[in-house]
């Protein structure tokens, strides 16, 4: 990252822009960094200036405790400062739950999209994501990265088998060392239901989009989101899933952006 602007409570957030003209800001949602989004910030570039960011607690960026999410939305506030004031942002997953808090908390911000955000839209999914919580929280306490990471794989579906050769691969240390910051996008996350009436609060355009090869349950919530904003449009993207392709989703940002 070649830049960086301070946070409201004294921590450094590190980032990098490409492009000119309007900003647009990149938000990466779990056990991800800056770079983790910088595939999907080559195909806007060509329209906008966009910013890659290290979320707090990973990467080059620093980290403050006690953690709240509202100490990410001034990390937002902040990078819309550094960039000239104003900015449309985009999320996925996880980092989709964040901007759209960012949104409804009042920032100047003129657009937001966001890639399959996973709500859960079922009792039973709450229940599940209350159990990953407890059993995260504990793992994190007692210092167990490894198994915290783990949880989080779980989680999305990930084959015990998978796991077990993730965990005997060169990027497993990389994962352990941000694994804390698990609990921040827990936090983002709330109980893990389509948060209705803070959405409702929304008063600018968003875009909600969903690979057409995800489950059901992610294009329900995703259209769930689309269908609370007060300017919602749902898009599926044909073939994609949730590692969807910067190549697929950057031309429909790219449009949805320009207007």
């Amino acid at each position: 990252m070649e830049k960086k602007t301070i946070s409201r409570d004294g921590t450094s957030i590190a980032y990098e822009s490409s492009g000119q003209g309007p900003a647009v800001i990149l938000v990466s949602g779990a056990m991800s960094t800056g770079g983790t989004m910088a595939p999907l910030a080559v195909p806007l570039s060509d329209h906008f200036r966009v910013v890659v960011y290290d979320r707090r607690g990973r990467g080059e960026s620093g980290d403050t405790a006690p953690y709240s999410v509202e100490r990410e939305v001034e990390d937002l506030a902040a990078l819309i400062e550094a960039v000239g004031g104003e900015a449309a942002l985009c999320g996925v997953s996880s980092g989709g739950a964040l901007v759209l808090e960012a949104s409804a908390s009042g920032l100047p911000v003129r657009q937001v999209a966001v890639y399959e955000v996973p709500f859960a839209v079922h009792e039973g999914g709450a229940k599940e994501r209350a159990e990953y919580t407890e059993r995260l929280t504990e793992a994190l306490a007692e210092g167990r990265r490894g198994d915290a990471v783990e949880l989080f794989l779980r989680l999305t579906g990930m084959a015990e088998q998978m796991i077990q050769g993730a965990r005997q691969s060169p990027m497993w240390a990389g994962m352990e060392a941000i694994a804390p910051s698990l609990a921040y996008d827990n936090a983002v996350m709330g109980d893990s239901l389509v948060p209705r009436a803070r959405l409702a609060s929304i008063t600018v355009p968003v875009l909600a989009v969903a690979g057409g090869a995800s489950p059901s349950w992610m294009r329900e919530a995703t259209r769930a989101v689309a269908e609370t904003v007060p300017e919602g449009t749902y898009r599926s993207l044909e073939g994609q899933t949730h590692m969807v392709e910067p190549g697929v989703l950057g031309p429909v940002l790219a449009e949805f952006f320009g207007e």
